[in-house]
């Protein structure tokens, strides 16, 4: 009778030894389910890393390069206009004074 009982037995440690772990592995889920992990959080910085200085500079030079341009585009746009309104002056000359004197003839 001592041989069945010893495989018993230890076929009821091994239960016992089992459910402990059960136990042991829901307490520490519900234990995380209550308290979730405190990750180690890092500032993101770019490859690049630039100092604000160096950006507002950025931004002021190419602020400074875009009035450049807009003030070659109005110095070219009045100079076209110039042309425009002089070639116009003299056509209508030419028209009103020597057109006119040659169909005279």
């Amino acid at each position: 009778m001592t041989s069945q009982d010893d495989p018993h037995n230890e076929l009821k440690q091994r239960e016992r030894k089992l459910r402990e772990r059960e136990v042991e592995l829901r307490l520490r889920e519900m234990e995380a389910d209550i308290n979730p992990p405190v990750h180690q959080t890092v500032k993101h910085q770019p490859e690049k890393f630039q100092k604000p200085w160096m950006k507002k500079a950025v931004l002021g030079g190419k602020l400074f390069l875009l009035g450049v341009a807009a003030l070659v585009a109005v110095r070219i746009a009045s100079a076209v206009a110039g042309i425009m309104i002089i070639s116009a002056l003299v056509w209508i000359s030419y028209k009103l004074f020597f057109e006119s004197k040659n169909n005279r003839r």
